[in-house]
């Protein structure tokens, strides 16, 4: 029942590896230094793959690289700085460049140097000339025999094999002229690929198998322990400071576009495979992840003998009640449109929130006060604060009223002062915010 949203890269990660790079634009290119001249080639004229504009998006959202016509080799190797550091790149990490930082970006260079934020450079100088020369026969290049044998081929021929450089961009890698802004957007959202810091999730609502898939992914998940977190929060929830809190692991946060997503949570699978069916029903495509998730909540003595369960366990405290540990999930959603995204309330409450007892027409264990929310700002949700301590890839976080947030945070500053506690707002449905404010229905 709480929420961990992704922290943006910040700006001075560019920043700081434009000033190592010697580039002052922030806004990647578009500089006037930059702009190709009468002489120069231009890339071959394709329709921008939808992917690269996926690409485009996250780079912009997620680091703050706005990505323009033009690329100077100092702007494309500050970008992958950025990646490969993410924070303010370090020597060892930095890509190396020869000769002017200034000039422009060409094609094969931009391949090369994505191999290496990729960390598939090693895998390059595997290649033998005839390997190379085999890897490459469907980009028609028209070299000698001896230029298999160059590193530019056998790195060439690597990111063609390791799906780097996608056949869409054949043509430009051909000609090696001034790279597009498509070919660096599509370079710069493999490398994050490669690196595990881009998107995760299983697939799409529409897939034929994602109910498999889902499935999968709940069967394999467990109770998350993290005792060292569950120690802080534990003693908040016998102090009454938090009613409730999550246990997450970051391994599996979906890193979705902020501006297109919504995590949904809930405890009954059942629940998750009929949400996944209704959205099909509803003609709404969008990529889907599974988050494990273990909420923990006091479980008081006069409920009755909690029992075994191997959906959540029990521990008893001093005053004779529980602390009840669930085992729950959320399902990230990234959707292909904003108006996409605004539909999720209405079908929710429509389809999936409680009104009566034994109302027909809902999904399977539809609760009286649904939770899902939005890291961006959407029609009739409503703001509200997370709390959260981290310990490793675990953490810990519990939501409240914006007017709460001071407190809890307080709170968990004095029970345990090593842990920094982290706070931002969101926006959760109406339901789950009258909940906030003590009603169960």
């Amino acid at each position: 029942m709480y929420i961990r949203l992704n922290t943006k890269r910040g700006l001075s990660a560019i920043l700081a590896a434009a000033l190592l790079w010697g580039s002052p634009a922030l806004v990647l290119p578009q500089t006037a230094a930059a702009a190709p001249s009468a002489a120069s080639s231009s890339a071959p004229a394709f329709a921008v793959p939808k992917l690269t504009k996926e690409y485009g998006l996250f780079l912009k959202e997620k680091y703050g690289i706005e990505v323009g016509d033009a690329w100077t080799r100092g702007q494309y190797a500050a970008a992958l700085n950025a990646i490969a550091a993410g924070a303010a790149p370090s020597a060892e990490k930095a890509i190396v460049l020869t000769g002017r930082t200034t000039e422009r970006l060409k094609a094969l260079e931009a391949v090369s140097l994505a191999l290496k934020a990729a960390e598939l450079e090693e895998l390059a100088f595997t290649y033998s000339a005839n390997k190379a020369k085999s890897a490459l026969a469907k980009l028609k290049l028209g070299w000698k025999a001896d230029a298999f044998a160059t590193d530019k081929a056998k790195k060439l021929a690597a990111a063609v094999d390791a799906g780097l450089l996608p056949s869409d961009f054949y043509a430009e890698a051909k000609s090696d002229g001034p790279a597009s802004a498509a070919l660096a957007t599509t370079l710069l959202g493999k490398a994050l690929e490669a690196r595990g810091q881009y998107k995760h999730y299983l697939g799409y609502t529409t897939d034929a198998d994602i109910l498999v898939k889902l499935g999968d992914a709940y069967r394999t998940s467990d109770i998350i322990q993290a005792p060292e977190l569950r120690q802080v929060v534990d003693e908040a929830l016998k102090q009454n400071l938090v009613t409730g809190y999550n246990l997450k692991d970051g391994r599996y946060d979906a890193n979705f576009i902020d501006s297109l997503s919504i995590v949904y949570g809930h405890s009954d699978f059942k629940h998750a495979l009929q949400l996944v069916g209704l959205l099909r029903s509803e003609k709404i495509e969008a990529k889907v992840q599974f988050e494990p998730k273990t909420s923990a909540f006091i479980y008081l003595k006069e409920w009755g003998d909690p029992g075994v369960s191997d959906l959540y366990e029990v521990v008893r405290i001093e005053n004779g009640n529980y602390i009840q540990y669930a085992k729950e999930y959320d399902l990230a959603f990234e959707f292909a449109s904003a108006e996409d995204k605004a539909r999720f309330d209405r079908i929710i409450l429509t389809y999936a929130k409680k009104n009566a007892d034994d109302q027909p027409g809902l999904l399977y264990g539809s609760w009286w006060q649904p939770l899902y929310y939005s890291p961006t700002k959407l029609d009739n949700y409503k703001e509200i604060s997370n709390n959260k301590i981290a310990a490793g890839q675990h953490y810990a976080q519990s939501f409240s009223l914006k007017e709460r947030s001071a407190a809890v945070t307080e709170g968990f500053k004095k029970l345990n002062p090593a842990f920094e506690v982290e706070n931002y707002d969101f926006w959760v449905d109406g339901p789950f915010y009258n909940y906030l404010q003590g009603e169960s229905r």
